[in-house]
């Protein structure tokens, strides 16, 4: 069975892809996420999942390597980690009561065989209408806010209760991973998972 990388370091990709209950490794691709235009949130998600994938796969002579990226889109505006405490509350006193999305890019290369896949997952939000004592509650009780391109966790904390409704993709959402289209993208090239 050819082996599993997955082109990132992060931890939420990786604890939800090990729920697959597939071996895998880890390799972040160093790539600079900077260069890309961001005017079209599912062409930018794609296209930088695909310089993630390739940029491990070109170490590596067999394998298959995955690779992901997410952002958030709101009100015509791409909406990526948030860099500090103040972009975090303001971002989210933005979104109270909003609807925005959230795009997960996939690219899987399958090196042996030649074989490239890509797709994007998209998961439509409702956010409830939040106060700015909530907001605080949050950023208080979890510093991990820069890390999520929402600027929220939404999965767990507190601020999984912004949430008033959510349409799409379930792990695309919660951690960045759409193991549904993992699965399937497995399967089409005949990977014994």
């Amino acid at each position: 069975m050819e082996k599993i990388i997955l082109a990132t370091s992060s931890p939420y990709r990786q604890e939800a892809f090990a729920n697959l209950d597939i071996p895998f490794e880890v390799e972040g691709s160093g790539v600079d996420e900077t260069i890309l235009e961001r005017n079209n949130p599912e062409e930018l998600v794609k296209e930088l999942a695909k310089m993630k994938a390739e940029a491990v796969a070109q170490r590596h002579q067999k394998g298959i390597v995955i690779g992901f990226d997410s952002v958030a889109y709101f009100s015509g505006e791409i909406l990526e980690k948030p860099e500090s405490r103040e972009e975090a509350f303001n971002r989210l006193k933005k979104l109270s009561g909003q609807d925005h999305a959230y795009y997960t890019g996939v690219h899987m290369i399958d090196i042996t065989a030649g074989r490239v896949l890509s797709d994007v997952s998209k998961t439509d939000i409702s956010m409830r209408e939040i106060s700015e004592k909530e907001i605080n509650k949050y950023l208080d009780s979890d510093d991990r806010y820069t890390t999520f391109a929402l600027g929220y966790d939404a999965s767990g904390k507190y601020s999984a209760s912004f949430i008033g409704k959510a349409s799409g993709n379930y792990y695309g959402l919660l951690a960045g991973i759409p193991l549904d289209i993992i699965v399937s993208m497995l399967k089409e090239i005949n990977h014994d998972s």
